[in-house]
């Protein structure tokens, strides 16, 4: 059973950082693309940035050069450093991993349980 843990949420001030960490346990056998999402009171969840498994990555127009993903693939890590912080940044944060537990299993979609990101102005 693949798990994801979060941590590092927490509240800060604008223009302030923050340091996401999402690590996978259990068994992975292939890791396609590694995500971090998140989603405010009242509004869809919204891909923040990614990760592939080539190690490119993209990010939401709205993060650019703020937001930062990085992975420690020995770990089944990946960590969101968010600078620069506003308000609107404000959400619940989820990372997400599209993998293959088994060489044998099915292309799967795994959740974390989510941290809250608090920004105040």
């Amino acid at each position: 059973q693949v798990r994801l843990a979060e941590s590092g949420g927490g509240w800060v001030q604008t223009g302030g950082s923050l340091r996401l960490t999402c690590r996978a346990s259990g068994s992975i056998f292939e890791i396609y693309s590694m995500d971090w999402y998140r989603q405010a009171p009242g509004k869809e969840r919204e891909l923040v940035a990614r990760i592939i498994d080539g190690g490119n990555t993209n990010y939401a127009d709205s993060v650019k050069g703020r937001f930062i993903i990085s992975r420690d693939t020995a770990q089944s890590t990946i960590y969101l450093q968010m600078n620069s912080l506003k308000p609107e940044d404000a959400a619940v944060y989820f990372c997400h991993f599209d993998l293959r537990p088994r060489r044998w299993s099915l292309r799967s979609d795994y959740w974390g349980q989510g941290t809250q990101v608090t920004v105040s102005s």
